[in-house]
């Protein structure tokens, strides 16, 4: 196996990070139960029956979550027809912004993996707009990448995995050819349906060292 392919799992890059201060863009226990408890609050409930669960209810995108973390709770919750409306509707080119800082990608760096022109994506999060079409299934893609990332974390019974900074690692994971990709990078696979998802796999492979 080539040393491409040997890129250490989330959680077993936690554990070398044990040593290291939280700092600014860590993500605590804490912090990912408030995320999660802060998509609750802004499921919508205006179309919601009596007795109907978050979600049962109908996706109502302006009334999701701003922030980033916030963004991916709120998808955790969607059933496979809210997510086809989240598709539709595209991702706040806010959030997609945020995201790029979070992931320490450079901004255009990220509107460029996205397919989006720089002019365009600034002047939607100006305009606090979304990114629809491709590039927002481009975004959406990216923000259930970081999701997949928080679950292996989350799963990991190490200790160091309370500070680990999951969008920072996947921000230089998503750049290092992998040799189960043939030698690409996954950020550049990232424009399709069908190459997201074999990103996907292999971020999933990752939590067993399962490289397929």
């Amino acid at each position: 196996m080539s040393k491409a392919a040997k890129t250490p799992a989330p959680a077993k890059a936690a554990g070398r990070a044990a040593a290291k201060p939280s700092g600014p863009g860590k993500t605590s226990a804490r912090e990912s139960r408030l995320d999660v408890r802060e998509a609750r609050v802004h499921a919508p409930s205006s179309k919601r029956g009596r007795g109907a669960s978050v979600k049962d209810a109908p996706l109502e995108l302006h009334e999701a979550p701003a922030t980033l973390n916030g963004y991916i709770a709120y998808l955790r919750t969607a059933t496979p027809l809210q997510r086809v409306a989240a598709e539709r509707e595209g991702v706040p080119a806010q959030v997609v912004k945020h995201m790029a800082t979070s992931m320490d990608v450079p901004a255009v760096r990220m509107f460029n993996i996205l397919g989006v022109a720089k002019a365009t994506a600034e002047s939607k999060a100006a305009q606090q707009a979304r990114i629809a079409g491709a590039s927002g299934q481009a975004a959406l893609g990216m923000l259930c990448l970081l999701a997949i990332v928080k679950d292996i974390v989350k799963e990991s019974t190490d200790a160091a995995t309370q500070d680990f900074d999951s969008a920072k690692w996947l921000g230089r994971w998503i750049e290092q050819p992998q040799a189960a990709l043939g030698g690409q990078r996954p950020a550049d696979l990232l424009d399709t349906p069908t190459g997201y998802s074999v990103v996907a796999r292999l971020l999933g492979s990752l939590q067993s060292g399962a490289y397929q």
